[in-house]
């Protein structure tokens, strides 16, 4: 063949694998490499934003559950209740429209509380976002009169 020929079959590169002035010495190294590389990089990428986004998760649902601890602790000591076990556990969870219009996040949680430190009552809240939209457990105490006033 002419020399016309032979650089219309050249590949790309403008060598022949294993030929050119750095690839002489170990022929196919390169290319392997690069093949390899190509390969796997999408994999990694898409392991590493896996990895953030679970991590995020976790991390705003810790966020979450302390504040639900917090509410419960509140609403226990201002019932004048003893709250038990000093947490709160996750019931629920489900995606739910945000008042923004964004999606995001509903938990529920449970606690336990009691009156007199023998019985045991549970309570429930649920947080959306980071706001209480539902709450059930101990209310301050109030007094009613079982007879109403007579005038006299």
């Amino acid at each position: 063949m002419g020399a016309s020929g032979a650089t219309a079959m050249m590949p790309a590169g403008g060598y022949w694998r294993g030929s050119g002035p750095d690839r002489s010495a170990r022929p196919g190294i390169v290319e392997s490499r690069r093949d390899w590389h190509s390969g796997r990089m999408p994999s990694l990428i898409l392991l590493m934003i896996a990895g953030a986004a679970l991590y995020a998760f976790w991390n705003a649902s810790r966020a979450a559950a302390e504040h639900a601890e917090a509410l419960g602790r509140n609403a226990c000591r201002a019932a004048d209740v003893q709250w038990l076990d000093q947490s709160v556990h996750a019931t629920g969870l489900r995606v739910c429209r945000m008042p923004s219009g964004w999606l995001g996040f509903e938990r529920s949680y449970r606690f336990d509380y009691s009156h007199d430190g023998i019985d045991r009552h549970s309570g429930r809240l649920v947080l959306r976002g980071d706001q209480l939209v539902s709450f059930t457990g101990p209310s301050m105490a109030t007094v009613t009169p079982l007879r109403p006033p007579q005038d006299n």
